[in-house]
């Protein structure tokens, strides 16, 4: 399913009739951004800049390490920060507010309640699954393979690509590359191929990105990874699946920073015959959950019937408030109820 506003002459006109002046635009993105989640962000906001726009990206939360090579990352607002009064000031004071890469406002953790009271007009731009019915315009489609292929989409249709320069398409790049994993994921399709190929005419150097993105890892976090994969996955082959369990503690024991156990759950997904494979992460009093699938077994719906989460068909994520031990055992528990659908799993 899809929904864009672009469809619409009358919608389109009155977008474009908004952007015509300069504005106060704030930008957000979902609470622990990812390189679609930042990079979108911030692809946008150099486009919006051009425009002759007043921009500031306020994420909710800190981000990976690993992230902070993308053009426009130091203006950054960490919402948790002690510039959370400016960002309270901002928000206010938008006209306009653009909401990338989710799908409801409760993904924004503290900013919630600022994002929904907010005078501004708001922009939805996401690819994940029923989407919240807050936005003034939506641009929507849980098929496209990431956010940075529709913001990439949407500054096409205004007729503005020549606008987008080198950094701005490198942050967009990224976004595609880590959400279709690589361009190998079922999601990428030759609209992703043709996108990526008209960044690459732009000027992005393909394997730089890959570098900065995937071999950038700090000697603690390849520790960390093989810790992970020697003493934490475990393979149930009756039921397909594979899961990690990371605790506080052993988070602590590698100094673990927010983003090292980013991509580490399709590792799982990696094991011969594996259906679903899901990564549990404890971190203060909350339980992160990482879900990935293939074929048909819809781990969105599993998460969000069994997890407070969603997400995409074979791509979710979770969360759980009863802790580590009590969040696997209620996950194993559930196994049994869809052994015949894993099973079929291919």
């Amino acid at each position: 399913m899809q929904e864009f506003f672009t469809d619409s002459v009358q919608k389109l006109r009155e977008f474009k009739d908004l952007l015509a002046s300069p504005k106060k635009i704030v930008i957000t993105t979902h609470q622990n951004p990812d390189a679609d989640a930042l990079g979108s962000s911030l692809g946008l906001a150099a486009y919006l800049t051009k425009k002759n726009h007043a921009v500031t990206v306020i994420t909710p939360t800190d981000y990976p390490e690993f992230l902070q090579w993308m053009s426009g990352e130091e203006q950054v607002i960490n919402f948790e920060s002690e510039k959370q009064e400016t960002a309270k000031r901002l928000i206010a004071e938008a006209e306009m507010i653009f909401c990338l890469d989710f799908s409801a406002l409760n993904r924004i953790k503290g900013m919630e309640e600022y994002i929904r009271n907010a005078s501004a007009r708001k922009v939805l731009v996401d690819h994940h699954q029923q989407p919240e019915n807050f936005a003034d315009f939506v641009f929507w489609n849980e098929k496209a393979a990431a956010t940075c292929e529709l913001i990439f989409l949407l500054i096409e249709i205004l007729g503005d690509k020549a606008l987008i320069d080198v950094p701005a398409a490198e942050c967009l790049y990224a976004g595609l590359v880590t959400d279709t994993g690589s361009f190998r994921f079922d999601s990428t399709t030759k609209d992703v191929h043709r996108v990526a190929g008209e960044l690459i005419a732009i000027g992005v150097v393909t394997n730089s990105i890959h570098r900065k993105i995937f071999d950038n890892n700090p000697l603690e976090r390849m520790q960390f990874l093989g810790f992970v994969l020697s003493q934490k996955l475990t393979y149930l082959p009756e039921y397909r699946i594979s899961y990690m369990a990371i605790s506080k503690e052993e988070l602590a024991r590698f100094g673990s920073k927010n983003g090292d156990t980013e991509g580490i759950v399709n590792y799982g997904l990696s094991i011969k015959g594996v259906t679903m494979t899901a990564m549990f992460v404890e971190r203060d009093d909350m339980v992160r959950i990482s879900f990935r699938s293939v074929k048909d077994f819809s781990v969105s719906d599993f998460a969000r019937k069994h997890f407070n989460g969603g997400g995409h068909k074979n791509a979710a994520g979770g969360r759980s408030y009863v802790g580590l031990a009590k969040t696997v055992e209620a996950f194993l528990n559930l196994l049994p109820e869809y052994q015949a659908e894993l099973l079929s799993g291919e």
